[in-house]
């Protein structure tokens, strides 16, 4: 089976455990994301919704297991992960301000160099805004444009899973509903999407599942019709 096979397979995560120090992020969560799957995890400031997703990419140190189908993943380092298909997408986007847009993605293409003129039309086509600013220092561009930079860059790898922390933080809300639509529109073309989001009507109604993370712990789970509807989460995460 060739690598990016595996990533057509579901993402597993069990008794995920994440520690700094003496603090305990992250307290024996389990979750599954289907192929073509949209997952959201919402949850207030400290949660620990970051620490799981850098956990699950291999960006830091945690214990339990996690698996691309049966192939488990849970001690490769982060660039192993990503040549599986898993990409995260990181809290803050990450972008190398001072290189092109061009540079970049080019930067994402590292596990596959040979196919990275046919995923940079992919990617074009998924996001023309990249192509129309290819040439263009990424430190200049918008903040929704950087963010659809970053997510271009982590597609780059022909990753099959992504993993978003906060795609929506500090952007006005028209740029929001945009972010949101790529996101829609990545998933079509048949990208697993695991979304961390501070925005939770937005997150839920994505969503076709979702988990709220409460101090390291998920304390309700459901579809993202079933989290919006209920009293609990309208209450305290939708202003309701």
């Amino acid at each position: 089976m060739s690598e990016h096979l595996l990533s057509e397979q579901p993402l597993n995560v069990e008794n995920l455990e994440v520690h700094y120090g003496a603090i305990s992020a992250v307290k024996g969560i389990s979750l599954t994301v289907a192929p073509g799957e949209i997952v959201a995890i919402i949850g207030a400031n400290g949660a620990g919704k970051s620490s799981t997703l850098r956990a699950i990419a291999g960006a830091v140190p945690h214990t339990g297991r996690v698996s691309i189908g049966a192939t488990d993943i849970t001690q490769m380092p982060s660039e192993q992960i990503v040549c599986r298909g898993l990409s995260l997408v990181p809290e803050g986007r990450g972008i190398f301000g001072n290189l092109t847009v061009l540079e970049n993605l080019l930067l994402g293409a590292w596990t596959n160099r040979k196919e990275a003129p046919e995923n940079l039309e992919k990617v074009y086509n998924l996001l023309p805004r990249l192509r129309e600013r290819q040439r263009q220092v990424a430190g200049t561009l918008s903040g929704g444009e950087q963010q659809m930079l970053a997510v271009g860059r982590a597609l780059m790898s022909r990753s099959k899973i992504l993993l978003l922390d906060e795609p929506s933080m500090g952007l006005a809300p028209k740029l929001v509903l945009e972010i949101f639509s790529i996101l829609r529109d990545i998933n079509s073309a048949g990208v697993s999407l695991l979304v961390v989001e501070q925005n939770a009507t937005m997150a839920l109604r994505l969503a076709q599942r979702a988990f709220l993370l409460e101090l390291g712990s998920i304390t309700l789970s459901g579809t993202g019709t079933e989290l919006l509807e209920n009293p609990r989460i309208r209450g305290a995460y939708l202003g309701h």
